[in-house]
C-alpha cells in the first residue's frame, strides 16, 4: 500500500518538511490571515486540478484552460455587472466552460486530433478572441451582491474552500466507486483493451474534456467573486500551474495512474512555495525556477518507474 502511493506520501512529506522549515525560520508565515490567504488562493486551483487529473488519467492533456479561465471569468463579471442574478451568472459561466470543453472533446475524440495540438490551437484562438473582444479592458466595480456571493468575506472564503474540498472528495470517490470513474483509468491504461471490455474510449475522452471545461469555469467563478475587478488575462499560466501540480502529485503523464489526493498534495506543495519564499528571505522570482526543477524531477521519476515496470514485464514474459 505504501509503495503504491509512494509519490503522494513523498509530496505530502515534502510539504510537511517545508512547513517545518517555515515554523523554525519564520513563524509569521503561520499567522491566521496569511494561512487563510494561501488556502483561499489555492482553492480554485484545486478545482481546476480535479478536471486536469481526469484528462491526464485518460492519457490526454489540456493546455487551453488558462484561456478558458479568462473568458469564463469575464463572462461572469460582465453578466454580474449587468445586474443578472448570481445563480444565472453561475449557470451561464459553467455553460460557457462546458461549451469550451465540448469543443476540445470533439476535436480530440471526434476528429482524432492529438490533444496537445487541439488544445494549443484552442488556447491561442480563445486568447486572441478575448483580447479582441475585451480590448484589454477589465470588468470593473462588480456589485456587492456578486462579491463573495453576497456573503461576508469570511463566510465567502469558507464557502470557496469547502466547495473545493467537497468536489475533490466527490470526484475521488467517483473515480474509485463508479463505473465511469474506472473507465477513465481503463482508457488511460490501454484504450484498445478498454474498448474490448465494452468501454467507448471516444465517449470517455469527450466526457473528461467537458468536465475539464466545467471545472475550469467553476474555478474562474470562485476567483471572480473574490475581487471587484475581473482582468482579461487572469488565467495566464494556469495550465502550467495545474499540470505541474498533477504531475508532481503522482498523476502519470502517460495516463492510467494517479489519484486526486496526490493532485491535492501537489497543489498545496507548489502553492505554498511561492508565498513561502519571501518569508525565507528569497526573491519571489525563484518560484518558477523551483517549480520547473520539481516538475523535471517528477517527470524523470515517472519515466524511470515506467521503464522499470516494462523491464519487469518483459522479463516475466520470457
Amino acid at each position: 500500500m505504501m509503495r503504491k502511493h509512494l509519490r503522494e506520501i513523498s509530496v505530502a512529506g515534502a510539504l510537511l518538511f517545508l512547513l517545518l522549515i517555515l515554523l523554525v525560520r519564520s513563524p509569521k508565515f503561520f499567522d491566521a490571515a496569511n494561512l487563510r490567504a494561501v488556502i483561499v488562493s489555492d482553492a480554485p486551483v484545486i478545482v481546476a486540478a480535479i478536471g486536469m487529473t481526469l484528462v491526464i488519467l485518460a492519457r490526454q492533456i489540456d493546455i487551453s484552460i488558462g484561456s478558458q479561465f479568462s473568458i469564463c471569468g469575464m463572462v461572469a463579471g460582465l453578466l454580474a455587472k449587468q445586474g443578472v442574478p448570481t445563480p444565472v451568472v453561475a449557470l451561464a459561466t459553467l455553460g460557457t466552460g462546458a461549451l469550451f470543453g465540448a469543443i476540445n472533446g470533439a476535436l480530440v475524440a471526434g476528429l482524432r486530433i492529438p490533444s496537445i495540438v487541439a488544445t494549443l490551437a484552442t488556447m491561442v484562438t480563445w486568447r486572441e478572441a478575448m483580447r479582441w473582444i475585451s480590448e484589454g479592458q477589465a470588468v470593473q466595480n462588480l456589485p456587492e451582491s456578486f462579491l463573495w456571493l453576497g456573503m461576508s468575506r469570511p463566510a465567502g472564503q469558507a464557502l470557496i474552500v469547502l466547495s473545493a474540498f467537497a468536489l475533490l472528495l466527490l470526484f475521488a470517490w467517483g473515480l474509485r466507486a463508479l463505473p465511469a470513474g474506472r473507465a477513465v483509468y481503463a482508457v488511460g491504461s490501454d484504450a484498445e483493451a478498454a474498448r474490448l471490455a465494452g468501454i467507448r474510449p471516444p465517449l470517455v475522452v469527450f466526457g473528461v474534456f467537458v468536465l475539464m471545461g466545467v471545472l475550469t469555469a467553476l474555478s474562474a467563478l470562485l476567483t471572480a467573486i473574490q475581487f471587484r475587478n475581473v482582468l482579461p488575462g487572469e488565467g495566464a499560466g494556469l495550465e502550467l500551474k495545474v499540470i505541474a501540480a498533477c504531475v508532481v502529485g503522482g498523476v502519470a503523464i502517460s495516463g492510467g495512474r494517479g489519484t486526486l489526493p496526490g493532485a491535492l498534495a501537489g497543489v498545496l506543495f507548489l502553492g505554498t512555495i511561492g508565498p513561502a519564499l519571501p518569508f525565507l528571505g528569497t526573491q519571489a522570482y525563484w518560484e518558477k525556477a523551483l517549480q520547473g526543477a520539481i516538475i523535471l524531477i517528477a517527470v524523470a521519476s515517472d519515466a524511470i518507474n515506467l521503464r522499470r515496470r516494462r523491464d519487469v514485464g518483459a522479463s516475466l514474459a520470457h
